[in-house]
């Protein structure tokens, strides 16, 4: 399990990005907005730069909020 409580995977070959929160799949975001949603689903309060706080949120593969296939 990664260490970092928020992965999101690389963008799907029919694009969005299958999220993680604390080694759970989530689901699968297709916009930053469906990434908060299951943030806020999962309890997790949101601020301004979370997405961005490598802290909480490991990207793999592809630019961070970039969700369209590769």
């Amino acid at each position: 399990m990664d260490s970092t409580p928020i992965v999101v995977h690389p963008p799907t070959p029919t694009g969005g990005r299958r999220v993680a929160i604390q080694g759970y799949v989530a689901g699968i975001a297709r916009s930053d907005a469906d990434l908060v949603a299951f943030l806020c689903q999962a309890g997790v309060t949101v601020h301004s730069a979370l997405l961005d706080d490598e802290a909480w949120v490991k990207w793999r593969g592809g630019r961070a909020h970039h969700y369209a296939a590769l």
